[in-house]
């Protein structure tokens, strides 16, 4: 047993040493953003999407067809596209690429519907494709094509309003027993309510909307029903009566304590102090290790924790989104750290993804982690000008 232990502690400089080591600095950070633009210059499809139902594997998630990937790639487009508006990368290709993506968008995102009563992946599409439109519209300076994007914004918020579950939030599945309802009322999560709330929060920032108040007050309650004392969210309602399985401890709780705090924040949750998003913060740097164990694995869930893959770059974003809330004086630490870990993990070929979801994987990852680096990017300028 003695021997053991010290072949153990032997160990841990090594695994120190692994931790990322990527030099951050604005140059850095923008070469890591042009190659991740580039990329998605490269995959995107011809007409203006990203993603598709290829590269497909023995073991594949729940996708009835064809319904379930029009919200794939819809929520894959929306990320890819408001990656490259976060990018403000004015190349001619990178514009080209963008007038593509709104195209498609004009076209696609009003016929966006759930693919069967089970499956209600659909609330992926309209949400990232209402942040994306969210930010074509501050772009956009003609009038009437500014008025054509409100019109599309407010179509999808109505149709998360048409989606949110009986028992208030949103989810991917409804029941797959057979037993269904009009209105949703399966599987509602926390973290996917916290995508659909800061959604809702940038087009009310953005257009003005007036958003349904009973809809607001409903799913923060779902989220807040979800929180234990510690502010780790459990994985969704029925999880309720479990809350320290694996998955609802704190390390399983790392992408989803995120999204959760902010949006709890933005609308007005005075729980979520300082304090709680700082803690969070730490946490996620800390421990981003069990989230990474988990990247690319072909199994959901597999992982410690029952984490899966495609919780990392989710993490990823919506940790970006939480300390932004903070004090400016406190974003800083975080973001360079942040920065570290993205350059560290991006691909050779400019992408970053975290779990094999057919053709969608690249496009998703890479459009989060555009996002997350661009908020990180005028951080780390203006600290380093002398």
């Amino acid at each position: 047993m003695r021997s053991l232990l010290l072949l153990l502690l032997s160990l841990c400089p090594v695994i120190a040493q692994e931790r990322p080591v990527a030099v951050v600095t604005p140059e850095t950070v923008h070469a890591s953003i042009t190659r991740g633009v580039d990329f998605l210059i490269k995959d995107q499809n011809a007409n203006g999407s990203w993603g598709s139902p290829t590269r497909t594997k023995n073991l594949n998630i729940y996708a009835p067809v064809p319904g379930a990937h029009h919200a794939f790639r819809a929520g894959a487009t929306g990320l890819a596209l408001a990656g490259l508006l976060d990018s403000q990368d004015t190349r001619p290709e990178t514009l080209a690429s963008i007038e593509k993506a709104e195209a498609w968008m004009k076209l696609h995102m009003p016929k966006l519907r759930r693919a069967t009563q089970q499956s209600t992946y659909n609330i992926w599409g309209h949400a990232y494709g209402l942040r994306a439109i969210s930010r074509l519209y501050k772009r956009e300076t003609d009038p009437s094509k500014k008025l054509e994007w409100r019109v599309i914004a407010k179509e999808q918020l109505e149709l998360l309003n048409k989606y949110e579950d009986l028992t208030g939030g949103w989810g991917y599945l409804d029941h797959i027993d057979g037993f269904t309802t009009q209105s949703p009322s399966g599987l509602t999560t926390s973290f996917m309510t916290g995508t659909v709330l800061l959604a809702m929060h940038e087009a009310r920032e953005t257009f003005g909307f007036e958003l349904n108040e009973k809809i607001i007050k409903s799913s923060i309650r779902s989220i807040v029903q979800q929180r234990t004392p510690d502010f780790v969210y459990v994985y969704s309602h029925n999880h309720r009566y479990r809350p320290r399985s694996s998955i609802n401890r704190p390390a399983g709780s790392l992408a989803r304590s995120q999204v959760c705090n902010a949006a709890l924040r933005l609308f007005g949750d005075e729980a979520i102090t300082d304090e709680v998003l700082e803690t969070w913060a730490d946490r996620f740097i800390e421990r981003e290790g069990f989230l990474s164990i988990g990247r690319k694995r072909p199994i959901p869930h597999e992982s410690h924790f029952a984490i899966s893959g495609y919780f990392y770059y989710y993490g990823v974003f919506y940790f970006a989104e939480a300390v932004d809330l903070l004090p400016e004086g406190q974003q800083l630490e975080h973001a360079e750290k942040l920065a570290r870990l993205l350059l560290h993990r991006q691909e050779k070929n400019g992408s970053w993804w975290d779990y094999p979801l057919y053709d969608y994987h690249e496009p998703y990852g890479t459009g989060y982690s555009l996002l997350a680096l661009s908020w990180c990017k005028p951080l780390i300028a203006e600290q380093k000008q002398p």
